[in-house]
């Protein structure tokens, strides 16, 4: 591939910065970084190459006809526009006028038509003077092509102030020149940055007044990876809240010094890789982590033995794709934690009872306090800590387990596997050989009911059976499974494992017997 002749023509377009590489456009609704400035034979003239937020909009990596004149970060990201298609934004101050004053000169001019009359609006003033910029404390320049500050210190003169600024999806380039902005603003409490492309700087402590009452920060899609969230993190010395989402963190490394004060995190839509060290656990004042739409399957907290890491009084897991209680396991770990959200995944799928599933989280994660919105009472955590001493007690006495405290060694495996067992059977106790047992299976038999009722039976889907089994049996939060034996298959069970298909599915006939086992 050859590349492209790096002459370029002294004279910038009229329209161009001189620095144009690295500034961020705006075309046709769509924002993008400038990569290259230059002839893109054989066709004539000046052409930016850009790479695009939204790699749909791109056309190629950079390259042309076998030249590569830009580097793009997906194959598909990059395309060439020419420089008048492309605006390079506004400065903030202009954006203001743009945004506020404008509006409020139209308020004031305007005058009401009520059939032949005019009516002028009188007491508006008073409103409108709300509204002048100088009196602003909420900002909000969502879309506006900021991408400079403008003159030195006018900001501070224009907006002085704000408390929450909204800078969402604008063309700033860099952090500097956010700094360049939120300096002057020295009661800055709320940013929201999400949607742009900033580098980080060079030196994150070099304006120690641009950030120093800022609580709140949102950087959601902005391309950042968790060491360069770190590299930056320096700059706000008393954050409470980092909203991350949609960003490329796949990894979480130790934050050193930096984000002790955070309370809410929010990592959620990111690439979250199994094996990941989430070393959350140096974060000694986190109440809320977020981590839905990860597609994490596993779960470690490794810096820390169960009960130690104080963190999360909220933890929102949806779409997280666990597959093994052991992850489970692991939110025993966070003595904050007191709201879980893990709805839409496999593993409580695994459990054919949602009821059973619930109960099994509840005995695992010991401070839970709601679970899925639903409040957990104490008779709640009673019965379900009840039910799964019973549930594992077999397992438990194989394993080494023990009545007597001086012979209960239960296997490193089997703790690894209940961390919280040994604690529940203090609590407790251990349950009794009667409730060890396993159930006998309960049989329905077809010569027990009417030949009108076997029907009706018979035709009824297998969830709607079980539904009238928890009732017959007063056994609501049990989990059912049922089977059925035929004369005709002597010595062979047949599972009953699909909900949704009616009895007859499974051709039983009369004399089958169907059995029903629970837990």
């Amino acid at each position: 591939m050859r590349v492209p002749d790096q002459t370029q023509p002294t004279t910038m377009h009229e329209c161009l910065p001189s620095d144009a590489v690295g500034k961020r456009v705006a075309c046709d609704g769509e924002r993008g970084t400038v990569r290259f400035v230059g002839t893109v034979p054989p066709t004539a003239g000046l052409w930016l190459g850009v790479e695009w937020d939204n790699p749909d909009r791109g056309k190629h990596d950079g390259s042309h006809e076998g030249v590569h004149y830009f580097t793009c970060r997906h194959p598909k990201g990059g395309s060439f526009v020419r420089p008048k298609k492309a605006s390079f934004g506004v400065d903030y101050l202009t954006a203001i006028r743009r945004r506020y004053e404008m509006e409020v000169q139209q308020v004031l001019g305007e005058e009401i038509q009520i059939s032949t009359r005019t009516v002028e609006m009188v007491g508006f003033e008073a409103i409108t003077e709300k509204q002048k910029v100088e009196n602003l404390t909420d900002v909000a320049l969502r879309l506006c092509e900021v991408s400079s500050p403008g003159p030195p210190n006018e900001i501070r003169n224009t907006t002085p102030h704000v408390l929450m600024l909204d800078l969402c999806g604008n063309l700033l380039c860099c952090w500097d020149d956010v700094m360049a902005v939120t300096e002057q603003m020295e009661e800055l409490k709320e940013l929201q940055l999400s949607h742009n492309r900033l580098r980080v700087p060079s030196n994150p402590t070099v304006r120690p007044r641009a950030f120093s009452c800022l609580r709140v920060l949102s950087l959601t899609n902005c391309a950042l990876t968790w060491p360069q969230l770190l590299e930056c993190a320096p700059m706000w010395p008393l954050l409470e809240e980092l909203y991350a989402s949609e960003n490329d963190i796949t990894e979480l490394q130790k934050p050193n010094d930096v984000l002790q004060s955070l309370t809410v995190l929010d990592l959620s839509t990111n690439p979250l890789v199994d094996g990941a060290v989430l070393s959350i656990g140096q974060l000694p004042r986190l109440e809320n982590l977020n981590m839905s739409k990860t597609g994490l399957s596993t779960l470690l907290f490794d810096d820390a033995m169960p009960g130690k890491v104080y963190v999360g009084h909220c933890l929102e897991k949806k779409r997280a794709l666990f597959f093994d209680w052991s992850v489970i396991n692991e939110l025993e770990k966070l003595q904050s934690l007191v709201r879980l959200s893990c709805r839409q995944n496999p593993l409580l799928s695994q459990e054919r009872n949602p009821g059973t599933a619930m109960q099994l989280l509840i005995a695992r994660v010991g401070r839970l306090e709601a679970l899925n919105r639903w409040t957990v009472l104490p008779e709640d955590r009673r019965g379900a800590e009840l039910d799964y001493c019973k549930m594992f007690g077999l397992e438990w006495l194989a394993s080494g387990g023990h009545r007597d405290p001086q012979q209960n060694r239960p296997s490193a495996e089997f703790t690894a596997q209940h961390p919280r067992y040994q604690s529940l059977i203090q609590k407790y106790g251990a349950p009794e050989d009667s409730e060890l047992k396993k159930q006998e299976p309960f049989a329905l038999k077809n010569q027990l009911l009417s030949e009108s009722s076997s029907l009706l039976l018979n035709s009824m889907i297998v969830q709607k059976v079980k539904g009238l089994l928890y009732r017959l049996l007063k056994i609501p939060g049990a989990e059912l499974k049922l089977s059925y034996t035929s004369s005709k298959m002597e010595g062979k069970e047949i599972e009953i494992d699909n909900d949704l298909k009616p009895l007859q599915f499974y051709s039983i006939e009369d004399g089958d017997k169907v059995l029903v086992r629970w837990l």
